[in-house]
């Protein structure tokens, strides 16, 4: 049986320009950020051209009042509309994997995941269209709303995740013990769901943050959110002021995404 050979097994190393070509997507990808935030510390008033080093801008960046409204107002309807969001996914994720696989659970959960392949557009104008037919304006709860919509699947993927991957037995052992179902869910399934829940809550805030496209078609007098505020700046071109917001935003956003990957590793190592 000599003539039988092992199928060929791809490998990158057969390919002698793949490192290259790697290589300049990385440099495609990256690239214009790091001149982002190399730019944010220029000296300059240009926004593209190197002069010296300096914080200036930043210093400009937090003296806007209007900017600091903004920002204001982006925090609180990113706080609220994460921590909706995540409540609803949890709720949706106990239900789901709890109960046995049916054609509805199995449903249910594709109504879910929806807003992941709809285009933003398409949630937005919809989104629209619904508060304007019912009349809603609450200001910067049409913002809260929408984007707990929105945010309900970025929370719901780590939670779903974490439930899978959690020994049920801990929790027929408390069952076994006489504690209610209330008190299993509040001293064993909740502390161990906790790194999935905190997962999502961070993803859903660093989602409603930088949402742009939802939020400028539902924003109204009084919400202007971060991204929309950087936009209105950018009509007049670019500024070094601009890529120090922006920047700002970035590192936050990196921030939150590194510690909600932190802390669903940790939970799955401890379990």
């Amino acid at each position: 049986m000599s003539f039988l050979r092992r199928p060929a097994v791809f490998s990158a190393n057969h390919f002698s320009g793949f490192g290259a070509i790697t290589g300049a997507f990385y440099l495609y990808l990256y690239a214009p950020i790091v001149a982002l935030v190399v730019l944010s510390f220029n000296g300059s008033t240009s926004a593209t051209v190197w002069k010296s080093f300096s914080l200036k801008w930043y210093e400009v960046v937090f003296q806007n009042a209007a900017l600091r409204d903004t920002a204001q107002n982006s925090l609180v309807i990113a706080l609220s509309s994460a921590s909706l969001s995540t409540l609803l996914a949890t709720m949706a994720a106990l239900a789901i994997a709890r109960r046995q696989r049916t054609r509805t659970t199995a449903m249910s959960e594709r109504l879910i995941m929806l807003p992941l392949v709809l285009p933003e557009i398409v949630v937005g104008v919809a989104t629209l269209g619904f508060f304007s037919a019912i009349g809603l304006s609450l200001g910067a709860g049409n913002l809260i709303i929408a984007h707990t919509v929105f945010c309900i699947p970025f929370a719901y993927l780590p939670i779903r995740a974490r439930l899978q991957g959690m020994d049920t037995r801990l929790e027929q052992a408390a069952m076994d013990l006489y504690a209610r179902e209330w008190a299993t869910l509040r001293y064993v399934t909740l502390p161990l769901l906790m790194p999935g829940i905190m997962s999502g809550l961070m993803l859903a805030f660093v989602v409603s943050l930088d949402n742009f496209i939802i939020s400028v078609l539902v924003a109204q007098a009084g919400s202007t959110t971060l991204p929309i505020f950087i936009f209105s700046l950018m009509r007049m071109g670019v500024t070094p002021d601009v890529n120090a917001a922006s920047t700002i935003i970035l590192v936050i956003s990196v921030a939150l995404v590194v510690a909600a990957h932190m802390i669903g590793k940790g939970g799955r190592k401890r379990s």
